[in-house]
């Protein structure tokens, strides 16, 4: 299915959500594994992102030529996409995969976050920063002398979802889901009816309605 917006449109209005009405939006699909398992969490409770994923591959390996790693790092960013969301598939539980010179130079490039299930480090600088960070720890270790960046703008799995180069990555306070770029445009517009749904049941309620009447009236709760 073609999109229906412009990648950049796209990305701002999903910003304008929250990751709860989307995931609501895709269980009615049947896209009931699209949010992230909560090991994955914001480097500060108040960031949240939307773009499109743009996938690394990698594992833990304490062989690796440093020099290589490291310009294989540098050319996976490079490549990194205008409204783009790093995606981090780290197989690792020891070093960190993102740092300040990584989020400086994706947000230089107009990327709008980074996902990673592995590390990262620089944290005070990275909340300072204010660039969206989602991540499974933190640790003052450098991946480079002791993982492999295998490969990226691949099928990925983090924190449990499939996710692939071009999903739509969308993360806040409660987490991250995941939005298959096929049906992207038409679980926007059914997540904002939905917010819009939920206002009018909102503003029901505070008028005197009970939570079944507003519930009978607007189908949402």
């Amino acid at each position: 299915m073609p999109d229906e917006f412009p990648t950049g449109e796209l990305c701002d209005r999903f910003a304008d959500l929250y990751t709860g009405a989307i995931a609501d939006v895709l269980d009615a699909r049947g896209y009931r594994n699209r949010t992230l398992r909560n090991a994955v969490e914001p480097l500060a409770r108040d960031m949240q992102m939307a773009g499109i994923a743009h996938t690394a591959l990698g594992r833990r390996n304490v062989d690796v030529d440093p020099e290589a790693q490291i310009r294989a790092h540098l050319e996976m960013v490079c490549e990194a996409p205008e409204h783009g969301v790093l995606v981090v598939e780290a197989n690792d539980t020891v070093s960190a995969q993102i740092g300040e010179l990584m989020t400086t130079s994706l947000a230089a490039q107009n990327c709008r976050g980074c996902v990673c299930d592995g590390g990262t480090r620089d944290t005070a600088f990275i909340r300072d920063q204010g660039f969206p960070v989602f991540t499974g720890y933190c640790t003052p270790e450098d991946s480079v002398p002791r993982w492999e960046l295998l490969d990226w703008d691949v099928e990925v799995i983090v924190g449990g979802v499939d996710i692939s180069p071009g999903d739509v990555i969308v993360g806040d306070v409660d987490g991250v889901v995941v939005v298959p770029r096929a049906i992207a445009p038409e679980v926007l517009q059914a997540a904002e009816a939905k917010v819009g749904d939920e206002d009018r049941v909102r503003a029901a309620i505070r008028e005197g309605a009970t939570p079944l009447e507003a519930y009978d009236r607007y189908g949402v709760f």
